[in-house]
């Protein structure tokens, strides 16, 4: 049982270059603390006071989290989820 999640290049250095690493099904707050357990570091990058932080967007299976139950979003066995860091500019 496993969910792929899918880390942008910003991140990679700290999962050793791994563009796509697994985690257990749970929800995505727990999937943060998960990956940050494998990975120290990266989940102060996702996320701050069990919140997502605000320019990070993730996806579970092309829908982002913000529009379901954002933290407490349930993922489940063969779910795919996609963290984006937002880019702004000008």
């Amino acid at each position: 049982m496993a969910v792929k999640v899918r880390i942008p290049t910003p991140l990679q250095k700290l999962t050793q270059g791994q563009e796509e690493v697994e985690c257990k099904p749970n929800t995505i707050i727990k999937l943060i603390h998960e990956l940050d357990k494998k990975f120290i570091g990266i989940g102060e990058r996702i996320s701050e006071a069990e919140k997502i932080r605000r320019f990070v967007n993730i996806y579970l299976s092309e829908e982002d989290v913000r529009f379901l139950k954002a933290e407490e979003t349930e993922v489940k066995d063969g779910d795919e989820v996609s963290i984006i860091p937002v880019i702004a500019g000008g």
